[in-house]
């Protein structure tokens, strides 16, 4: 079967094609027209005998069965109906240059199918929508969109997948005889791999990268966008980045210290460490089992099926390393990929290569320095090519200043330059980038998976994206629910929904009430089990985790002053009635057992008396303080007080006793503590035990007030919207358009007010003035603006002299009286005299700024007065 490019005449090489190209040369003007005639009748019955190769059998099914007939892309399309009438003449005629590259493709055609018998016929000029021949690099229209996301190529390629329908090559094993404009693709929203490709390499070589477009072959599933067998890219682990090498023992370095830990603790280790891997060794094969079963069925086309893609050189925008990009999915995939089939051709908007590599290996083998004319045969000499150094440039230049005339002379005589795109601009307003699918929505199904996409606020909770995950192949049993959403105004970002355990995770975007990072639960009922994530940076206890179930709520604590970093607390058994959400009635609240606080290390303490761990036990009327350990000590200091209340049941105070505490202090020998120290410390215990119970009310409050808001929230589900979308912000539009409208009026005021109004009452009220009254009225209005810039400048002027005469009073007061200012008083006098300089340096800009102006304003008026409808009779002309 063949397989792409390869054969007899696939490894012949730049040689013998510089050679035919050499005898042609020679050959007379006119029997280089007539070979031309021949190679167009040629070229006609090589694409008859072509479509008659690859007719494809009926039995040949153009899907594969995995793939569901409702995701099955169809043609349904008819392009012939579409309305070219409107397209500018570009895509109607060829211009004199588009003609003579037609030609100059024609003759490198006929050579290659002299030299490559066995090959394809080439991609190089099918007709676009409106029936021209037009060369595939001039189809190509370089354009950076105004958008940040498409300054990337993934998220050019995103957009492209998204935006366009796939539709299908008929027959799958040939080119299409057609390939329309990017407008027109954008504008119908569908198209094959071609219209695909050359899209998405418009949008990239506009944003800078080294793109082109790929003619070759593929896979089944990567022509017919069967993505059932690829596993979900949302669901993809990450790759393990491999840990460095461990660097070699130095002579001189410093011993560690002796491994103190257990033997048969390592062994233990070891043993689980084994059991574990011999499990996922099972699972491997299980799941080679499983993936050798869901084999989908050998494809009788392998090989043949046409598709294009895009390839990414390396250089350019930083791209490390070249790859390709499946224009129909969106990702990018290695050149080592082995889905991608081989290769006949690529090209850009400056170029056309033909592949002369052998593809017996796929792209595997392939190497994509296209100045290397053995691997690469180019249409255009000496045109812009790649990046790469060309072979045998450092040559070039050695050569002698006569050589290298000759060899310029010969250049300018072959090199032609590709032609400017006959394509419009291509243009992406606001509302499709933001529409993005056909019709705002769009369904993926792949292995267990199904991913669906929708436009934003296309759905009233702002769903934007959901990924449901399966259990089996058919997509019956669900196991977990994915959702990601947009513009929402209770900042609800993510949902996780597990339903095999029913719980539920929601993540939150920052600037939330209480700050709410995250919420696991399993109800939205009080007193069940859940977890909430704080931003714990905005909170003042800066809470960064609370833990809470029916009987015991934890809280983690990052950056506090008092080094808490987790509160344990212990509920009893409670009644029946469950306060509503949002009370903090303390009636029916649970009881508390005890309360456990852990600390940090307090350096500027010392360790016997830096509490680590202090426990409130209630119904004991016990408290256990526990300090951190001092250094080469094993054990920790503690201390017990017992009876902590203040009063006894009769209401009398109770007195501390030694028998009420227990002191245990690390190191040291024992000895009482004075009574009236541990009673400081007593004291100081029952308040904090008391602030306790209250932040643990607190805590309460605050689950039940964002267990009520997430109710209401969900109940009435509400989206944010930008002042600058003005089209969905009814708000924002109304003053808008009140401000336009104030600004319209305010202008057609100004516009009502007629300047000559007060000279035209000092002349007669005749209809027609004469022209000593117009004369009368040009001068009076003239006189009138002297006047007024006179005065403006004399009150500058006036004030200018009066900053100047204060400057200067205050000047040789400081010089009669410095000695006796302190240095506050002379800080502030400097600063007033600063104050007056800039007044005065002020001034001066405004008056010499006027004299500036006035002749300009006084030349403006009289022109202006010229022209006036009113007087033009007896002024407009001088």
């Amino acid at each position: 079967m063949e397989l792409g490019p390869g054969g007899s005449g696939r490894g012949v090489g730049g040689g013998r094609m510089d050679v035919l190209e050499e005898k042609e040369e020679e050959e007379q003007r006119e029997e280089e027209l007539k070979a031309l005639e021949i190679s167009d009748n040629l070229q006609d019955v090589e694409t008859k005998v072509s479509v008659e190769k690859v007719c494809v059998p009926s039995d040949v099914p153009l899907f594969p069965p995995s793939l569901p007939a409702s995701f099955r892309p169809g043609s349904d399309f008819d392009w012939s109906s579409i309305d070219t009438s409107q397209l500018p003449s570009s895509y109607k005629t060829n211009s004199l240059k588009e003609k003579k590259l037609l030609r100059i493709a024609d003759h490198f055609l006929q050579q290659y199918t002299h030299l490559c018998p066995d090959r394809k016929p080439l991609f190089l000029h099918p007709v676009n929508e409106c029936g021209v021949e037009k060369f595939v690099s001039t189809t190509v229209r370089p354009t950076l969109m105004p958008y940040t996301e498409l300054y990337h190529w993934d998220g050019c390629a995103s957009f492209v997948s998204d935006y366009l329908t796939m539709e299908p090559l008929r027959p799958p094993v040939a080119p299409p005889n057609s390939l329309y404009s990017p407008t027109t693709i954008l504008k119908y929203q569908r198209g094959n791999c071609f219209d695909f490709s050359v899209l998405l390499c418009s949008m990239l070589i506009g944003a800078g990268y080294d793109a082109y477009c790929v003619h070759g072959y593929a896979t089944r599933e990567i022509c017919t966008l069967d993505e059932t067998l690829e596993v979900c890219p949302l669901l993809r682990n990450p790759q393990e980045v491999p840990n460095e090498g461990m660097k070699k023992p130095d002579n001189y370095s410093i011993k560690p210290p002796l491994d103190m830990q257990s033997k048969f603790e390592l062994q233990q280790e070891a043993k689980k460490a084994a059991e574990t891997e011999a499990a996922q060794k099972n699972e491997v094969r299980e799941e080679e089992k499983v993936t050798e079963v869901e084999k989908p069925e050998r494809d009788r086309l392998h090989g043949l099926r046409v598709h294009a893609w895009v390839l990414v050189l390396s250089g350019k925008r930083e791209v490390p390393e070249t790859f390709f990009i499946n224009p129909f999915t969106g990702n990018s995939h290695s050149t080592m990929d082995e889905q991608f089939l081989g290769i006949e051709s690529i090209w850009n908007h400056k170029n056309y290569w033909v592949n002369m590599q052998d593809c017996g290996n796929g792209c595997k083998d392939l190497t994509f320095n296209l100045s290397d004319a053995v691997c690469w045969e180019v249409l255009l000499l000496g045109s812009n090519g790649p990046l790469q150094l060309r072979p045998g440039a450092e040559e070039e230049r050695e050569l002698p200043d006569g050589d290298m005339d000759g060899l310029q002379d010969e250049e300018k005589d072959v090199k032609f330059d590709m032609p400017p795109s006959w394509v419009a601009p291509i243009q992406i307003s606001p509302r499709e980038f933001e529409t993005r699918c056909s019709q705002g929505r769009k369904t993926i199904l792949y292995k267990k998976a199904r991913l669906e996409k929708w436009a934003p606020y296309l759905n009233e909770n702002g769903l934007v994206k959901r990924l449901t995950v399966y259990a089996d192949l058919d997509c019956t049993e669900v196991v977990e629910v994915r959702e990601w959403f947009k513009n929402r105004e209770d900042m609800l970002d993510t949902r996780e929904v597990n339903k095999q355990t029913q719980l539920t995770t929601e993540y939150f975007s920052p600037g939330r009430l209480l700050a709410l990072k995250a919420h696991t639960y399993t109800s939205l009922e009080p007193e069940t089990d859940r977890t909430m994530e704080f931003y714990h940076k905005v909170r003042v206890d800066g809470l960064q985790k609370r833990v809470e179930n029916a009987t015991e709520m934890t809280e983690y604590f990052v950056g506090r002053d008092d080094f808490l970093h987790v509160r344990h607390v212990e509920f009893g058994r409670r009644g029946e009635n469950i306060p509503l959400a949002g009370t903090t009635a303390d009636i029916n609240s649970r009881p508390i057992l005890q309360i456990k606080e852990s600390f940090h290390r307090n350096l500027e303490k010392p360790a016997d008396e830096d509490v680590a761990e202090r426990i409130f036990l209630i119904e004991e009327k016990k408290i256990r303080l526990t300090y951190h350990l001092k250094d080469r000590y094993i054990t920790a200091s503690k201390k017990d007080f017992f009876k902590v209340s203040e009063r006894d049941r009769t209401g009398k105070e109770i007195v501390l006793t030694p028998e009420m505490c227990t002191i245990y202090e690390a190191g040291s020998p024992e000895k009482e503590k004075k009574l009236l120290q541990l009673y400081k410390l007593l004291k100081e215990l029952r308040e904090d035990d008391k602030q306790l119970k209250q932040q643990i009310r607190h805590s309460e409050a605050e689950v039940l007030q964002i267990l009520k808001i997430r109710e209401d929230e969900e109940a009435a589900v509400k989206l944010s919207v930008s002042i600058y979308d003005t089209e969905r912000n009814e708000k924002r539009r109304q003053e808008y358009e009140a401000m336009r409208n104030a600004m319209e009026n305010e202008l057609r005021g100004e516009e009502d007010l007629d300047y000559l109004a007060p000279f035209l009452t000092r002349v007669s009220h005749q209809e027609k003035m004469t022209k000593g009254q117009a004369l009368r009225v040009r001068d009076d209005c003239l006189a009138d603006l002297k006047r007024r810039l006179v005065d403006r400048a004399n009150i500058i002027q006036a004030r200018f002299d009066k900053a100047v005469e204060e400057l200067q009073k205050k000047d040789q007061w400081f010089q009669e009286n410095r000695n006796r200012l302190s240095a506050e008083e002379e800080e502030e006098f400097l600063a007033r005299y600063s104050e007056t300089t800039f007044h005065i340096h002020i001034l001066a800009l405004r008056l010499s700024r006027l004299k500036q102006t006035a002749p300009q304003k006084y030349l403006a008026l009289s022109e202006r007065l010229r022209k006036d409808p009113r007087l033009t009779e007896h002024l407009g002309h001088p």
